[in-house]
């Protein structure tokens, strides 16, 4: 078996424990890198490709956090990254549960082992 997949999860700053991702990506078998979307550019420039981005919303509505949002999805798409965004309007709360095996193993799981 590989390294382990790593995903990286962009957030609004916010890290409360109740809209934490990466003990559950971790359950999943996946590494994590939590980065505020200001930083995400820089962080993407210094690890190894992702296996996907979790993008998380962020629980008020925020118009510049949307447009590097939309920003950062286009950028990653053009490299063949895919990007979930979670907490998005049809859950019930932002970083409520969220079936990860299903909506992320779907996008990575014929992923090759970089």
């Amino acid at each position: 078996m590989g390294a382990l997949q790593q995903v990286l999860v962009v957030d609004d700053g916010v890290r409360a424990v109740d809209r934490s991702l990466s003990g559950e990506l971790a359950n999943l078998g996946y590494a994590s890198v939590t980065a505020s979307m200001e930083a995400a550019d820089d962080v993407l420039a210094v690890i190894a490709r992702p296996a996907a981005v979790l993008l998380q919303a962020p629980t008020r509505r925020d118009p510049a956090y949307a447009r590097r949002a939309a920003r950062l999805r286009g950028q990653l798409r053009d490299r063949g990254i895919p990007v979930l965004l979670i907490g998005d309007a049809g859950e019930s709360k932002a970083g409520g549960p969220v079936d990860l095996a299903t909506r992320l193993g779907a996008y990575v799981a014929a992923q090759p082992d970089l």
